[in-house]
Protein backbone atom coordinates (compact mmCIF):
# COMPACT_ATOMS: atom_id res chain seq x y z
CA UNK A 1 0.00 0.00 0.00
CA UNK A 2 2.94 2.32 1.08
CA UNK A 3 4.28 2.15 -2.88
CA UNK A 4 1.52 3.14 -4.28
CA UNK A 5 0.81 6.36 -2.39
CA UNK A 6 2.99 8.52 -5.17
CA UNK A 7 0.92 7.69 -8.13
CA UNK A 8 -2.41 8.19 -6.16
CA UNK A 9 -0.81 11.44 -5.54
CA UNK A 10 0.13 12.07 -9.44
CA UNK A 11 -3.56 11.03 -10.03
CA UNK A 12 -4.91 13.99 -7.49
CA UNK A 13 -3.12 16.62 -9.82
CA UNK A 14 -3.88 15.44 -12.97
CA UNK A 15 -7.42 13.67 -12.47
CA UNK A 16 -10.94 14.24 -11.11
CA UNK A 17 -10.32 12.76 -7.74
CA UNK A 18 -9.22 14.00 -4.53
CA UNK A 19 -6.30 15.92 -2.60
CA UNK A 20 -6.28 14.90 1.17
CA UNK A 21 -4.65 17.84 3.43
CA UNK A 22 -3.93 15.83 6.85
CA UNK A 23 -4.52 17.85 10.33
CA UNK A 24 -1.16 18.63 11.99
CA UNK A 25 -3.01 15.88 15.05
CA UNK A 26 -2.54 13.25 12.32
CA UNK A 27 0.70 12.59 10.62
CA UNK A 28 1.71 10.09 7.65
CA UNK A 29 2.85 6.88 8.97
CA UNK A 30 4.28 4.39 7.60
CA UNK A 31 2.62 0.60 6.76
CA UNK A 32 3.26 -2.98 6.30
CA UNK A 33 2.23 -4.65 2.83
CA UNK A 34 -0.83 -5.87 5.25
CA UNK A 35 -2.16 -2.55 5.52
CA UNK A 36 -1.19 -2.53 9.58
CA UNK A 37 1.39 0.15 11.23
CA UNK A 38 4.86 -0.97 10.24
CA UNK A 39 7.05 -1.72 13.14
CA UNK A 40 10.35 -1.01 13.19
CA UNK A 41 12.51 -3.78 13.36
CA UNK A 42 14.91 -3.59 16.21
CA UNK A 43 17.56 -6.34 18.17
CA UNK A 44 15.42 -8.00 21.42
CA UNK A 45 17.03 -6.77 24.41
CA UNK A 46 18.79 -9.40 26.33
CA UNK A 47 16.40 -8.42 29.71
CA UNK A 48 12.63 -7.48 28.21
CA UNK A 49 10.84 -5.46 31.57
CA UNK A 50 7.51 -6.18 32.36
CA UNK A 51 5.38 -4.56 29.26
CA UNK A 52 3.13 -1.55 30.95
CA UNK A 53 -0.46 -1.48 29.37
CA UNK A 54 0.19 2.30 28.84
CA UNK A 55 3.59 2.18 26.92
CA UNK A 56 4.57 0.63 23.73
CA UNK A 57 2.23 0.58 20.56
CA UNK A 58 -1.61 0.45 20.14
CA UNK A 59 -2.54 -2.43 18.29
CA UNK A 60 -5.80 -2.74 16.10
CA UNK A 61 -8.53 -4.62 18.21
CA UNK A 62 -12.48 -4.29 17.54
CA UNK A 63 -12.37 -3.41 21.58
CA UNK A 64 -10.03 -2.17 24.09
CA UNK A 65 -9.85 -1.28 27.75
CA UNK A 66 -8.73 2.19 28.94
CA UNK A 67 -6.60 1.67 31.31
CA UNK A 68 -6.25 4.33 34.37
CA UNK A 69 -2.40 5.19 33.26
CA UNK A 70 -3.85 5.81 29.97
CA UNK A 71 -3.30 9.17 28.47
CA UNK A 72 -5.56 11.41 26.88
CA UNK A 73 -3.18 10.89 23.67
CA UNK A 74 -3.24 7.47 24.20
CA UNK A 75 -6.65 7.27 24.62
CA UNK A 76 -7.42 9.01 21.27
CA UNK A 77 -5.03 7.15 19.76
CA UNK A 78 -6.84 3.75 21.10
CA UNK A 79 -10.06 4.92 19.24
CA UNK A 80 -8.26 5.68 16.20
CA UNK A 81 -7.20 1.84 16.01
CA UNK A 82 -10.19 0.65 16.86
CA UNK A 83 -11.52 -0.99 13.60
CA UNK A 84 -14.04 -3.41 12.75
CA UNK A 85 -13.75 -7.46 13.00
CA UNK A 86 -13.61 -9.29 10.19
CA UNK A 87 -17.88 -9.94 10.20
CA UNK A 88 -18.64 -6.43 10.80
CA UNK A 89 -16.29 -4.92 7.92
CA UNK A 90 -18.47 -7.63 5.77
CA UNK A 91 -21.77 -6.20 7.42
CA UNK A 92 -21.19 -2.94 7.13
CA UNK A 93 -20.68 -3.32 3.29
CA UNK A 94 -24.05 -4.62 3.48
CA UNK A 95 -25.77 -1.42 3.19
CA UNK A 96 -29.55 -1.97 2.65
CA UNK A 97 -31.15 -4.58 4.57
CA UNK A 98 -34.78 -5.67 4.37
CA UNK A 99 -36.77 -6.25 7.51
CA UNK A 100 -39.44 -8.29 7.43
CA UNK A 101 -42.55 -8.02 9.95
CA UNK A 102 -45.03 -11.06 9.67
CA UNK A 103 -46.80 -12.81 12.34
CA UNK A 104 -49.29 -12.86 14.65
CA UNK A 105 -49.94 -9.42 14.55
CA UNK A 106 -50.18 -9.08 10.95
CA UNK A 107 -53.54 -11.08 11.45
CA UNK A 108 -54.82 -9.35 14.74
CA UNK A 109 -53.87 -5.65 13.63
CA UNK A 110 -51.95 -5.34 16.06
CA UNK A 111 -48.03 -3.43 16.64
CA UNK A 112 -47.46 -5.18 20.08
CA UNK A 113 -49.30 -8.28 20.63
CA UNK A 114 -49.97 -9.98 23.98
CA UNK A 115 -49.34 -13.11 23.90
CA UNK A 116 -52.44 -14.76 24.74
CA UNK A 117 -53.55 -14.97 21.06
CA UNK A 118 -54.42 -18.58 19.69
CA UNK A 119 -51.92 -19.90 17.14
CA UNK A 120 -55.14 -20.99 15.03
CA UNK A 121 -55.55 -17.28 14.04
CA UNK A 122 -52.06 -17.49 11.85
CA UNK A 123 -53.04 -18.51 8.82
CA UNK A 124 -51.81 -16.95 5.31
CA UNK A 125 -53.21 -19.31 2.44
CA UNK A 126 -49.57 -19.07 1.16
CA UNK A 127 -46.50 -16.88 1.96
CA UNK A 128 -44.89 -16.03 -1.29
CA UNK A 129 -41.24 -15.35 -0.06
CA UNK A 130 -39.60 -15.61 -3.18
CA UNK A 131 -41.55 -12.50 -4.26
CA UNK A 132 -40.81 -10.80 -1.13
CA UNK A 133 -37.52 -11.41 -2.18
CA UNK A 134 -37.86 -10.18 -5.74
CA UNK A 135 -39.46 -6.85 -4.23
CA UNK A 136 -36.42 -6.83 -1.13
CA UNK A 137 -33.77 -7.18 -4.26
CA UNK A 138 -35.55 -4.39 -6.64
CA UNK A 139 -34.68 -1.77 -3.61
CA UNK A 140 -31.33 -3.01 -3.44
CA UNK A 141 -31.15 -4.69 -0.47
CA UNK A 142 -28.31 -7.50 0.20
CA UNK A 143 -29.42 -8.53 3.36
CA UNK A 144 -32.95 -9.64 4.74
CA UNK A 145 -34.11 -10.12 8.51
CA UNK A 146 -37.35 -11.88 9.16
CA UNK A 147 -38.78 -11.46 13.27
CA UNK A 148 -38.84 -15.16 14.21
CA UNK A 149 -40.50 -14.02 17.72
CA UNK A 150 -41.85 -10.64 18.38
CA UNK A 151 -43.05 -9.52 22.07
CA UNK A 152 -46.28 -11.10 21.90
CA UNK A 153 -43.76 -14.47 21.55
CA UNK A 154 -45.42 -16.70 18.55
CA UNK A 155 -42.47 -18.47 17.19
CA UNK A 156 -42.59 -18.76 13.15
CA UNK A 157 -40.93 -22.41 13.17
CA UNK A 158 -41.89 -25.59 15.13
CA UNK A 159 -40.04 -25.22 18.15
CA UNK A 160 -39.59 -27.75 20.71
CA UNK A 161 -40.07 -25.70 23.78
CA UNK A 162 -43.18 -24.06 23.20
CA UNK A 163 -46.83 -24.43 22.23
CA UNK A 164 -46.72 -21.10 20.56
CA UNK A 165 -45.98 -21.24 17.69
CA UNK A 166 -46.88 -22.35 14.01
CA UNK A 167 -46.81 -26.14 14.91
CA UNK A 168 -50.56 -25.37 16.03
CA UNK A 169 -51.39 -23.10 13.22
CA UNK A 170 -53.16 -24.39 9.84
CA UNK A 171 -50.87 -26.36 7.99
CA UNK A 172 -48.06 -25.99 10.05
CA UNK A 173 -45.47 -23.92 7.74
CA UNK A 174 -42.22 -23.31 8.57
CA UNK A 175 -42.33 -19.55 8.04
CA UNK A 176 -38.48 -19.83 9.06
CA UNK A 177 -37.25 -22.46 7.39
CA UNK A 178 -38.76 -21.22 4.14
CA UNK A 179 -37.59 -17.28 4.39
CA UNK A 180 -34.06 -19.20 4.87
CA UNK A 181 -33.96 -20.73 2.12
CA UNK A 182 -36.11 -17.97 -0.28
CA UNK A 183 -33.30 -15.76 0.76
CA UNK A 184 -30.22 -17.98 0.14
CA UNK A 185 -31.17 -18.64 -3.20
CA UNK A 186 -31.73 -14.80 -4.39
CA UNK A 187 -28.64 -14.61 -3.20
CA UNK A 188 -29.01 -12.62 0.03
CA UNK A 189 -27.51 -12.55 3.43
CA UNK A 190 -29.81 -13.51 6.57
CA UNK A 191 -30.73 -11.91 9.84
CA UNK A 192 -33.23 -13.21 12.50
CA UNK A 193 -34.91 -11.19 15.16
CA UNK A 194 -35.70 -13.05 18.65
CA UNK A 195 -37.29 -11.26 20.76
CA UNK A 196 -35.90 -11.01 24.62
CA UNK A 197 -39.44 -10.09 26.03
CA UNK A 198 -42.27 -12.75 25.66
CA UNK A 199 -45.94 -11.98 26.16
CA UNK A 200 -46.16 -15.50 25.95
CA UNK A 201 -44.05 -16.11 28.95
CA UNK A 202 -45.93 -13.81 31.50
CA UNK A 203 -46.37 -15.88 34.91
CA UNK A 204 -50.39 -16.82 34.95
CA UNK A 205 -50.62 -15.71 38.13
CA UNK A 206 -49.34 -12.04 38.00
CA UNK A 207 -50.83 -12.03 34.30
CA UNK A 208 -54.67 -12.75 35.69
CA UNK A 209 -54.22 -10.46 38.99
CA UNK A 210 -52.37 -7.49 36.39
CA UNK A 211 -55.54 -7.79 34.15
CA UNK A 212 -57.82 -7.28 37.12
CA UNK A 213 -56.13 -4.13 37.88
CA UNK A 214 -56.79 -2.79 34.12
CA UNK A 215 -60.17 -3.32 34.53
CA UNK A 216 -60.45 -1.24 37.82
CA UNK A 217 -58.27 1.42 35.97
CA UNK A 218 -60.43 1.37 33.08
CA UNK A 219 -63.92 1.22 35.50
CA UNK A 220 -62.32 5.04 37.08
CA UNK A 221 -61.90 6.21 33.47
CA UNK A 222 -58.17 6.45 33.76
CA UNK A 223 -55.59 6.01 30.69
CA UNK A 224 -54.27 3.26 29.85
CA UNK A 225 -51.11 2.27 28.28
CA UNK A 226 -51.07 0.38 25.30
CA UNK A 227 -50.06 -2.99 26.55
CA UNK A 228 -52.83 -2.32 29.31
CA UNK A 229 -55.19 -1.41 26.58
CA UNK A 230 -54.15 -4.81 24.42
CA UNK A 231 -54.66 -6.91 27.39
CA UNK A 232 -58.34 -5.20 28.26
CA UNK A 233 -59.32 -6.37 24.48
CA UNK A 234 -58.10 -10.25 25.15
CA UNK A 235 -61.41 -10.56 27.58
CA UNK A 236 -59.17 -12.57 30.41
CA UNK A 237 -57.34 -14.86 28.06
CA UNK A 238 -53.86 -16.44 29.68
CA UNK A 239 -50.73 -15.88 28.50
CA UNK A 240 -50.29 -19.25 25.70
CA UNK A 241 -46.89 -20.47 27.28
CA UNK A 242 -45.23 -21.39 30.18
CA UNK A 243 -45.41 -18.67 32.48
CA UNK A 244 -41.29 -18.24 32.33
CA UNK A 245 -40.47 -15.01 31.80
CA UNK A 246 -39.87 -12.93 35.18
CA UNK A 247 -41.17 -15.71 36.98
CA UNK A 248 -38.43 -15.73 39.87
CA UNK A 249 -37.23 -19.17 39.08
CA UNK A 250 -33.50 -20.14 40.72
CA UNK A 251 -30.53 -19.81 38.40
CA UNK A 252 -29.33 -23.42 37.86
CA UNK A 253 -26.92 -26.09 36.13
CA UNK A 254 -28.52 -27.04 32.73
CA UNK A 255 -27.37 -28.20 29.70
CA UNK A 256 -28.60 -26.50 26.36
CA UNK A 257 -29.87 -27.85 24.14
CA UNK A 258 -32.27 -29.30 26.90
CA UNK A 259 -33.32 -32.32 24.56
CA UNK A 260 -37.38 -33.54 25.04
CA UNK A 261 -39.12 -36.60 25.43
CA UNK A 262 -38.45 -38.00 21.25
CA UNK A 263 -36.10 -35.54 20.57
CA UNK A 264 -34.55 -36.12 17.09
CA UNK A 265 -31.53 -34.35 17.70
CA UNK A 266 -30.55 -37.05 20.77
CA UNK A 267 -28.00 -39.04 18.65
CA UNK A 268 -26.38 -36.26 16.65
CA UNK A 269 -25.82 -34.48 20.64
CA UNK A 270 -24.39 -37.65 22.34
CA UNK A 271 -22.03 -38.65 19.66
CA UNK A 272 -21.09 -34.97 19.11
CA UNK A 273 -22.24 -33.73 15.47
CA UNK A 274 -24.42 -31.41 17.76
CA UNK A 275 -22.39 -29.11 20.52
CA UNK A 276 -24.13 -28.98 23.58
CA UNK A 277 -23.23 -27.08 26.41
CA UNK A 278 -23.46 -26.38 30.39
CA UNK A 279 -24.77 -23.14 31.48
CA UNK A 280 -26.26 -21.60 34.76
CA UNK A 281 -29.45 -19.92 33.81
CA UNK A 282 -33.14 -19.62 35.12
CA UNK A 283 -36.25 -21.13 33.61
CA UNK A 284 -36.69 -17.93 30.83
CA UNK A 285 -32.64 -17.72 29.68
CA UNK A 286 -32.62 -21.63 29.30
CA UNK A 287 -36.00 -21.09 27.50
CA UNK A 288 -33.97 -18.00 25.20
CA UNK A 289 -30.82 -19.92 24.82
CA UNK A 290 -32.75 -23.32 23.40
CA UNK A 291 -33.98 -21.11 20.80
CA UNK A 292 -31.23 -19.66 20.01
CA UNK A 293 -29.71 -22.74 19.53
CA UNK A 294 -32.64 -24.45 17.60
CA UNK A 295 -31.63 -21.38 15.21
CA UNK A 296 -28.67 -21.56 14.60
CA UNK A 297 -27.88 -25.08 14.33
CA UNK A 298 -31.36 -25.69 12.04
CA UNK A 299 -31.20 -22.62 9.93
CA UNK A 300 -27.83 -20.69 10.54
CA UNK A 301 -25.13 -20.08 10.37
CA UNK A 302 -26.85 -16.65 9.93
CA UNK A 303 -24.97 -12.76 9.01
CA UNK A 304 -27.40 -11.23 11.75
CA UNK A 305 -29.08 -11.96 15.15
CA UNK A 306 -31.29 -9.05 16.78
CA UNK A 307 -31.92 -8.95 20.01
CA UNK A 308 -34.84 -5.93 20.76
CA UNK A 309 -34.69 -4.53 23.85
CA UNK A 310 -37.95 -3.61 24.08
CA UNK A 311 -40.29 -4.81 27.32
CA UNK A 312 -44.10 -3.70 26.85
CA UNK A 313 -44.35 -5.27 30.29
CA UNK A 314 -41.45 -3.24 32.26
CA UNK A 315 -44.01 -0.47 33.81
CA UNK A 316 -46.24 -3.20 35.09
CA UNK A 317 -43.61 -4.09 37.36
CA UNK A 318 -42.88 -7.48 35.21
CA UNK A 319 -39.30 -7.92 34.33
CA UNK A 320 -36.47 -10.46 33.54
CA UNK A 321 -33.18 -10.22 34.37
CA UNK A 322 -31.14 -11.32 31.37
CA UNK A 323 -27.69 -13.68 31.35
CA UNK A 324 -26.44 -12.09 28.50
CA UNK A 325 -22.92 -12.93 28.46
CA UNK A 326 -24.26 -16.51 28.37
CA UNK A 327 -26.02 -15.58 25.61
CA UNK A 328 -23.21 -13.37 23.72
CA UNK A 329 -20.89 -16.79 24.26
CA UNK A 330 -23.20 -19.52 23.24
CA UNK A 331 -23.97 -17.37 19.81
CA UNK A 332 -19.75 -16.81 19.07
CA UNK A 333 -19.64 -20.53 19.78
CA UNK A 334 -22.47 -21.57 17.42
CA UNK A 335 -22.15 -19.17 14.58
CA UNK A 336 -18.57 -17.16 15.28
CA UNK A 337 -19.55 -14.42 11.83
CA UNK A 338 -23.07 -13.81 13.31
CA UNK A 339 -23.16 -10.37 13.79
CA UNK A 340 -25.59 -9.83 16.61
CA UNK A 341 -27.75 -6.27 17.39
CA UNK A 342 -27.01 -4.80 20.68
CA UNK A 343 -24.18 -7.14 21.39
CA UNK A 344 -20.68 -7.14 21.74
CA UNK A 345 -18.56 -6.72 18.58
CA UNK A 346 -22.08 -6.38 17.31
CA UNK A 347 -24.23 -3.20 15.80
CA UNK A 348 -26.12 -1.13 17.44
CA UNK A 349 -29.48 0.88 17.12
CA UNK A 350 -28.72 4.26 15.33
CA UNK A 351 -31.25 5.71 18.37
CA UNK A 352 -34.61 6.60 16.62
CA UNK A 353 -37.07 4.46 14.48
CA UNK A 354 -37.04 7.18 11.32
CA UNK A 355 -34.23 6.11 9.65
CA UNK A 356 -32.07 8.74 10.13
CA UNK A 357 -28.38 8.34 11.24
CA UNK A 358 -26.60 11.72 13.46
CA UNK A 359 -25.11 14.30 11.30
CA UNK A 360 -21.54 13.33 13.13
CA UNK A 361 -22.13 9.03 13.36
CA UNK A 362 -18.99 7.27 15.10
CA UNK A 363 -18.73 3.55 14.84
CA UNK A 364 -16.32 3.91 17.76
CA UNK A 365 -18.08 4.30 21.23
CA UNK A 366 -17.20 4.44 24.47
CA UNK A 367 -18.74 2.52 27.44
CA UNK A 368 -18.49 2.39 31.79
CA UNK A 369 -18.76 -1.57 31.54
CA UNK A 370 -17.66 -4.29 29.79
CA UNK A 371 -19.92 -4.53 26.55
CA UNK A 372 -20.20 -8.65 26.96
CA UNK A 373 -22.20 -8.27 29.76
CA UNK A 374 -24.87 -5.63 28.82
CA UNK A 375 -27.21 -5.28 26.14
CA UNK A 376 -26.78 -1.88 24.01
CA UNK A 377 -23.39 -1.81 24.53
CA UNK A 378 -23.36 0.21 27.85
CA UNK A 379 -24.31 3.06 25.83
CA UNK A 380 -26.51 5.02 27.98
CA UNK A 381 -29.90 6.21 27.65
CA UNK A 382 -30.82 3.46 25.13
CA UNK A 383 -28.62 4.75 22.16
CA UNK A 384 -30.30 7.66 22.01
CA UNK A 385 -27.84 10.56 22.85
CA UNK A 386 -26.94 13.10 20.53
CA UNK A 387 -23.17 12.54 20.93
CA UNK A 388 -22.15 9.03 21.50
CA UNK A 389 -18.70 9.00 20.28
CA UNK A 390 -16.93 12.73 20.76
CA UNK A 391 -13.45 13.53 22.05
CA UNK A 392 -15.10 14.29 25.11
CA UNK A 393 -17.11 10.96 25.16
CA UNK A 394 -14.02 8.42 24.75
CA UNK A 395 -12.27 11.32 27.09
CA UNK A 396 -14.96 11.12 29.91
CA UNK A 397 -13.91 9.48 33.72
CA UNK A 398 -16.27 7.05 33.61
CA UNK A 399 -15.11 5.52 29.85
CA UNK A 400 -13.38 1.79 31.16
CA UNK A 401 -13.76 0.33 27.09
CA UNK A 402 -13.87 1.66 23.14
CA UNK A 403 -15.46 -0.83 20.87
CA UNK A 404 -16.35 -0.86 17.17
CA UNK A 405 -19.86 -0.93 17.07
CA UNK A 406 -21.41 0.58 14.04
CA UNK A 407 -25.23 1.92 13.69
CA UNK A 408 -28.08 0.63 12.27
CA UNK A 409 -30.85 2.97 11.38
CA UNK A 410 -34.52 1.22 10.98
CA UNK A 411 -37.54 2.48 9.40
CA UNK A 412 -40.79 1.14 8.14
CA UNK A 413 -41.89 1.72 4.34
CA UNK A 414 -45.42 1.86 6.18
CA UNK A 415 -46.34 3.84 9.72
CA UNK A 416 -46.41 0.37 11.37
CA UNK A 417 -44.23 -2.38 11.63
CA UNK A 418 -46.69 -4.69 10.30
CA UNK A 419 -49.00 -5.02 7.38
CA UNK A 420 -52.09 -2.67 8.16
CA UNK A 421 -54.22 -2.64 4.98
CA UNK A 422 -55.51 1.09 4.99
CA UNK A 423 -51.61 2.41 5.50
CA UNK A 424 -49.53 3.31 2.59
CA UNK A 425 -46.05 3.23 2.05
CA UNK A 426 -43.58 5.77 1.72
CA UNK A 427 -42.92 7.58 -1.87
CA UNK A 428 -39.75 6.47 -3.71
CA UNK A 429 -38.87 10.45 -3.17
CA UNK A 430 -38.92 9.72 0.34
CA UNK A 431 -36.79 6.64 0.78
CA UNK A 432 -33.78 8.15 -1.04
CA UNK A 433 -33.98 10.78 1.49
CA UNK A 434 -33.70 8.18 3.80
CA UNK A 435 -31.10 6.40 2.42
CA UNK A 436 -28.86 9.25 1.80
CA UNK A 437 -29.35 10.40 5.74
CA UNK A 438 -28.73 6.68 6.93
CA UNK A 439 -26.08 4.83 4.37
CA UNK A 440 -25.06 8.84 3.60
CA UNK A 441 -24.62 9.65 7.40
CA UNK A 442 -22.32 6.22 7.92
CA UNK A 443 -25.33 3.68 8.90
CA UNK A 444 -26.46 1.00 7.49
CA UNK A 445 -30.31 1.15 6.77
CA UNK A 446 -32.91 -1.70 7.72
CA UNK A 447 -35.58 -0.82 5.51
CA UNK A 448 -38.77 -2.82 7.12
CA UNK A 449 -41.28 -4.08 4.11
CA UNK A 450 -43.80 -6.32 5.96
CA UNK A 451 -46.18 -8.18 4.01
CA UNK A 452 -50.37 -8.65 4.28
CA UNK A 453 -52.31 -11.30 5.47
CA UNK A 454 -52.67 -12.83 1.65
CA UNK A 455 -49.03 -14.12 2.30
CA UNK A 456 -47.31 -10.99 -0.62
CA UNK A 457 -46.17 -7.48 -0.39
CA UNK A 458 -48.51 -5.10 -1.65
CA UNK A 459 -48.19 -3.73 -4.89
CA UNK A 460 -48.06 -0.28 -3.96
CA UNK A 461 -45.00 -1.16 -1.51
CA UNK A 462 -43.15 -3.11 -4.63
CA UNK A 463 -43.58 -0.18 -6.71
CA UNK A 464 -42.19 2.22 -4.29
CA UNK A 465 -39.28 0.22 -3.71
CA UNK A 466 -38.67 -0.54 -7.35
CA UNK A 467 -38.71 3.17 -7.80
CA UNK A 468 -36.08 3.55 -5.22
CA UNK A 469 -34.12 0.67 -6.27
CA UNK A 470 -33.36 2.32 -9.38
CA UNK A 471 -33.31 5.58 -8.42
CA UNK A 472 -30.18 4.57 -6.16
CA UNK A 473 -28.47 2.98 -9.19
CA UNK A 474 -29.37 5.56 -11.00
CA UNK A 475 -27.71 8.51 -8.82
CA UNK A 476 -25.14 6.43 -6.94
CA UNK A 477 -23.83 3.48 -9.15
CA UNK A 478 -22.09 5.74 -11.36
CA UNK A 479 -19.53 8.09 -10.49
CA UNK A 480 -18.98 11.44 -12.77
CA UNK A 481 -15.24 11.85 -11.92
CA UNK A 482 -14.78 8.02 -12.35
CA UNK A 483 -13.98 9.36 -16.33
CA UNK A 484 -10.99 11.53 -15.59
CA UNK A 485 -8.70 9.48 -12.98
CA UNK A 486 -5.45 8.48 -14.72
CA UNK A 487 -6.30 10.26 -17.89
CA UNK A 488 -4.42 13.69 -17.30
CA UNK A 489 -7.31 15.05 -18.46
CA UNK A 490 -7.57 18.90 -16.59
CA UNK A 491 -10.29 20.46 -18.62
CA UNK A 492 -13.51 18.19 -18.67
CA UNK A 493 -16.08 19.83 -16.81
CA UNK A 494 -18.68 17.72 -14.53
CA UNK A 495 -21.95 18.80 -13.64
CA UNK A 496 -22.76 17.13 -9.88
CA UNK A 497 -25.09 17.75 -6.84
CA UNK A 498 -23.72 15.00 -4.75
CA UNK A 499 -20.69 14.26 -2.82
CA UNK A 500 -19.34 10.74 -1.71
CA UNK A 501 -17.10 10.11 0.90
CA UNK A 502 -15.59 7.29 2.54
CA UNK A 503 -12.89 5.76 4.84
CA UNK A 504 -11.26 2.19 5.01
CA UNK A 505 -12.29 0.79 7.62
CA UNK A 506 -9.78 -1.77 7.72
CA UNK A 507 -8.11 1.35 9.60
CA UNK A 508 -10.79 2.34 12.07
CA UNK A 509 -12.71 5.53 11.91
CA UNK A 510 -10.44 8.78 12.04
CA UNK A 511 -11.81 11.73 10.21
CA UNK A 512 -13.35 14.53 12.64
CA UNK A 513 -13.80 17.52 10.11
CA UNK A 514 -13.71 17.75 6.59
CA UNK A 515 -14.38 20.19 3.76
CA UNK A 516 -14.80 19.43 0.02
CA UNK A 517 -13.59 22.39 -2.80
CA UNK A 518 -14.13 22.30 -6.11
CA UNK A 519 -12.62 24.29 -8.75
CA UNK A 520 -14.38 26.13 -11.52
CA UNK A 521 -12.42 28.30 -14.14
CA UNK A 522 -9.03 27.56 -12.05
CA UNK A 523 -10.55 29.04 -8.62
CA UNK A 524 -11.06 26.67 -5.56
CA UNK A 525 -13.95 27.02 -3.86
CA UNK A 526 -15.85 25.04 -0.30
CA UNK A 527 -19.08 23.35 -1.66
CA UNK A 528 -19.61 21.32 1.28
CA UNK A 529 -18.32 20.63 4.89
CA UNK A 530 -18.96 18.20 7.70
CA UNK A 531 -17.49 16.06 10.84
CA UNK A 532 -17.75 12.05 10.33
CA UNK A 533 -17.03 10.09 7.47
CA UNK A 534 -16.74 6.35 8.26
CA UNK A 535 -18.18 3.93 5.65
CA UNK A 536 -19.82 6.29 3.14
CA UNK A 537 -20.49 10.43 3.27
CA UNK A 538 -22.97 11.53 0.95
CA UNK A 539 -23.03 15.18 1.13
CA UNK A 540 -26.14 17.13 -0.71
CA UNK A 541 -25.25 20.30 -1.89
CA UNK A 542 -27.92 23.02 -2.70
CA UNK A 543 -27.59 23.69 -6.03
CA UNK A 544 -25.53 21.74 -8.99
CA UNK A 545 -21.91 22.39 -9.24
CA UNK A 546 -19.92 22.39 -12.22
CA UNK A 547 -16.33 21.80 -11.90
CA UNK A 548 -13.39 20.22 -13.15
CA UNK A 549 -11.84 19.04 -10.28
CA UNK A 550 -12.99 17.82 -6.73
CA UNK A 551 -10.73 17.72 -3.33
CA UNK A 552 -10.99 17.01 0.35
CA UNK A 553 -9.42 19.18 2.84
CA UNK A 554 -9.72 16.75 5.96
CA UNK A 555 -9.20 19.44 8.97
CA UNK A 556 -8.96 17.41 11.90
CA UNK A 557 -8.55 13.57 12.39
CA UNK A 558 -7.64 10.93 15.33
CA UNK A 559 -4.99 9.46 13.19
CA UNK A 560 -3.65 9.77 9.78
CA UNK A 561 -6.74 9.30 7.47
CA UNK A 562 -7.34 6.54 5.09
CA UNK A 563 -10.14 7.97 2.87
CA UNK A 564 -11.15 6.08 -0.50
CA UNK A 565 -11.06 8.01 -3.14
CA UNK A 566 -13.77 10.85 -3.63
CA UNK A 567 -17.09 10.09 -5.68
CA UNK A 568 -19.45 12.62 -7.20
CA UNK A 569 -23.00 12.43 -8.70
CA UNK A 570 -25.99 13.77 -9.99
CA UNK A 571 -29.38 13.37 -8.20
CA UNK A 572 -32.29 12.08 -10.66
CA UNK A 573 -34.95 13.17 -8.12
Amino acid sequence: MAGRRPRARLRTVLALTAATALAPLAPLQATAADGQPARARQPAPAHRPAASPCHGPVRPASQMTVEPCDTPARIIDKAAHTVPTAAQHAWQQREVTAFTHFGMNTFTGREWGSGTEDPKWFAPPRADMDQWMRAYKAAGAEQVMLTVKHHDGFVLYPSRYTPHTVRASPGRPDIVGAYVRAARAAGLKVGLYLSPSDGAELPHAWHARWVEEIRRKHAEGKPLSLPERVALADRGRAPAGLGRFGNGSPVTERTIPTLVPGDDRADAVRDGRLPSFTVRADDYDAYYLNQVYELLTQYGPVEELWLDGANPWADAGITQKYAVRQWFETIRRLSPRTVVFQGPQGVRWVGNEQGVARETEWSVTPSAVDPWSVLSGGLPNDSTDADIGSRAKLLAPTTRYLQWYPAEADVSIRPGWFHHPWERPKTPAQLLDLYEKSVGRNASLLLNVPPGRSGRIGAADVASLTAFGRAVRETYGRDLLAGGRGTGARDRNVTFDRVGLGEDLRHGQRVERFAVEARTGGTWRRIAAGTTVGHRRVLALPAPVTADAVRVRVLAARAAPRLKPVTAHLSRW
